[in-house]
């Protein structure tokens, strides 16, 4: 029996380390998407601030397919190899404390919603961010990237 439950407490360990992806709760009526973020940083704050980059960076150039099924959005960057072309602007667009901080909100979040994961080195967190499409969107093109 005890080596059922180890079992069972090792597969859903191994899932949890594996669902480290980004996902789509929903799409809200302004554009905007509320997602599920995981960052990984030296403390807390890092992490979260990590997250808040990850929420932004799959938004511009992954694309988010994980989650609500009726909502899969292709990346707003759809040019091939567009980080790496634009990667100056886009160095200064992610550095610490940017620009990328004005198309990220915090309001979907509630209480208890945060998981964090620690181990000797680093925290992983996973929190939920809302990334501001249309005026991210705008943004690009007004900088002529779009």
């Amino acid at each position: 029996m005890k080596r059922f439950v180890f079992a069972i407490f090792a597969l859903l360990l191994c899932a949890g380390a594996a669902a480290q992806e980004t996902e789509c709760i929903g799409k809200e009526l302004d554009g905007s998407l509320t997602l599920r973020v995981w960052g990984t940083g030296r403390n807390r704050t890092d992490a979260l601030e990590q997250a808040k980059k990850n929420a932004v960076y799959d938004v511009l150039f992954k694309g988010v397919t994980k989650g609500v099924t009726d909502y899969n959005m292709r990346p707003v960057m759809t040019e091939v190899n567009a980080r790496a072309r634009y990667q100056d602007y886009f160095d200064i667009f992610f550095m610490d404390k940017g620009e990328y901080l004005k198309y990220v909100s915090m309001e979907d979040k509630r209480s208890g919603s945060t998981k964090v994961r620690r181990n000797y080195r680093e925290v992983s967190l996973c929190t939920t961010v809302r990334v501001l499409v249309p005026q991210l969107r705008a943004r690009l093109k007004q900088d002529g990237l779009l």
